[in-house]
């Protein structure tokens, strides 16, 4: 049985890390959910510590991963539209363009839900800039919180 939660959690840890960049899966709680499978065989000497402050720091990023384009669109001028436009541009980037148009689709995605509105490119282009950054911002927030479950599933299960 422990050889079978290892090989699952192992596998919600990599789907985790691919879930960092896909939209339509949850990294960090993936992630999670495969140490948790980790902890519970002889290997997984983890203490409930660091289980409390990994959950919570899956659920901050995944909170976070919502708020932070929209946050950062805002912030640089953006309006609905240019948000709307953010992400439907992440979900037309990931099929029409992967794996560069996760990144470009929601730039392209905020500029043109912009101009949708008004007909002022300075402010569609700093609308689509927020969008970028707050995109980069919560990306790698999750990838950090994955990056670290995937430390500690390697660490615990080759170096304990």
């Amino acid at each position: 049985m422990d050889y079978l939660l290892v090989v699952f959690g192992g596998l919600l840890v990599i789907v985790g890390i691919i879930g960092c960049i896909v939209p339509a899966l949850p990294g960090p709680p993936l992630s999670y959910v495969g140490i948790l499978l980790f902890h519970f065989t002889r290997w997984g000497d983890l203490s409930g510590k660091l289980l409390i402050w990994l959950a919570i720091f899956t659920v901050a990023v995944t909170v976070m991963d919502y708020i932070l384009p929209i946050w950062a669109t805002k912030k640089l001028g953006g309006t609905k539209r240019g948000v709307w436009g953010s992400t439907i541009g992440l979900f037309l980037g990931l099929f029409i363009f992967p794996p560069w148009g996760i990144i470009i689709g929601p730039f392209l995605g905020a500029f043109i839900g912009e101009m949708t509105l008004k007909n002022d490119s300075d402010k569609a282009l700093r609308s689509a800039i927020g969008s970028f950054i707050g995109f980069l911002l919560g990306t790698g927030a999750k990838f950090a919180v994955s990056g670290v479950i995937l430390y500690y599933f390697v660490s615990g299960l080759f170096f304990v």
